[in-house]
């Protein structure tokens, strides 16, 4: 049987090397599950449980596996020492799961300490429309590997809205573009479709807008669709691959 334990921190970095230096291929956010397939003094090889990821993490102190009850369905929740109020202790990114133990007033405790009710749905909870909240990452800063308000690159901006509605996405584009079916083309675009370049993912947001964490703009933006296939065929040499349907 395999054992897990969660990341009880706000994020993780995940890297190819057991090295700071090393390239970062993803992150764990908070609450996210691992199993540890080798070890040496400073550094743990994993494997993320969510999406199947490998890659080395820092040694620390991380909890044993629990089952959650609540998430963030924020961009950023702050963590308080008590429902006070009056001392944040961390920020906590969209997506994290925690396990409720106590609730006073509007404010609930978990194992790191107090959150407002406001920032959290219950686990099991989804959205109607999959990538509705998608705009609350306009400007956040692209980051290779990132999955949070801290920075985000393209395809984890796609996996961490079907993670929070439980579903499985993988996390890489290349893997992306095999695991979505359905196919559309672009005259028939509409919102929450998938578009899909080599190395490259965007959302769109309505027929003629999408939103897309881009390297060259250095963060989340949101453009024109015809423009944005234009500028990558123009400053990429790559043409737009396909769009999916979800």
């Amino acid at each position: 049987m395999i054992k897990y334990f969660v990341n009880n921190f706000a994020i993780t970095n995940l890297h190819k090397k057991p090295s700071e230096k090393s390239e970062v291929m993803t992150q764990m956010i908070y609450g996210d599950c691992f199993s540890v397939t080798k070890k040496n003094r400073n550094w743990i090889k994993v494997k993320i449980k969510e999406d199947g990821y490998s890659g080395f993490i820092k040694k620390k102190n991380f909890a044993t596996f629990y089952k959650p009850t609540h998430k963030i369905c924020v961009l950023k929740a702050n963590v308080y020492r008590s429902s006070n109020k009056k001392e944040k202790l961390i920020e906590i990114p969209f997506g994290s799961k925690i396990k409720v133990i106590e609730r006073k007033n509007n404010y609930f405790r978990f194992s790191n300490g107090w959150i407002d009710k406001k920032d959290i749905k219950p686990v099991s909870y989804k959205e109607k429309k999959l990538f509705r909240k998608i705009t609350i990452f306009k400007n956040i800063k692209y980051k290779w590997g990132g999955k949070s308000f801290k920075g985000i690159d393209c395809s984890g901006l796609i996996q961490i809205f079907f993670n929070f509605n439980n579903r499985f996405c993988p996390r890489d584009t290349k893997d992306q573009i095999k695991y979505f079916k359905k196919n559309i083309k672009l005259n028939n675009i509409k919102k929450n479709d998938i578009l899909f370049w080599k190395g490259h993912v965007a959302v769109a947001i309505s027929k003629k807008k999408l939103i897309h964490a881009y390297g060259p703009a250095k963060k989340t933006v949101i453009m024109k669709t015809d423009f944005t296939i234009k500028r990558i065929l123009k400053t990429a040499n790559l043409k737009l691959k396909t769009i999916k349907r979800i």
